[in-house]
């Protein structure tokens, strides 16, 4: 299976660029820093996992990329609660992170 035809890697592509453009002139280096990984993770362990031979190992990496939305998900509500994030582009990301971890969990169910 080719992740670069997945629905759900290239949302969460895009989800993560998006967090980097916004965030690029965010002066705590540390949150910012940590956000951008954790939404990094994402696509990155969806496409490491699709590239792997065993179904153990891929749905491993899915797990991973599943944990790193959970991680996204809570940095963007604390964005927004400490107003690093605008209120209505967090609460899109936010939507976008559960969609796409019901996407993961459809996908886990095919390895």
């Amino acid at each position: 299976m080719n992740f670069e035809n997945l629905e759900v890697w290239k949302r969460s592509a895009r989800l993560s660029a998006d967090i980097y453009k916004a965030t690029a002139d965010l002066k705590d280096y540390g949150f910012r820093d940590q956000l951008t990984r954790s939404g990094l993770s994402v696509p990155s362990n969806i496409a490491e996992g699709m590239t792997r031979e065993s179904d153990k190992e891929k749905r491993r990496f899915l797990d991973i990329a599943y944990s790193s939305l959970a991680e996204v998900r809570t940095q963007i509500y604390i964005g927004v609660d400490i107003s690093y994030i605008d209120n209505r582009t967090g609460l899109s990301w936010i939507e976008e992170t559960k969609q796409l971890s019901a996407m993961l969990t459809s996908l886990k169910r095919k390895f």
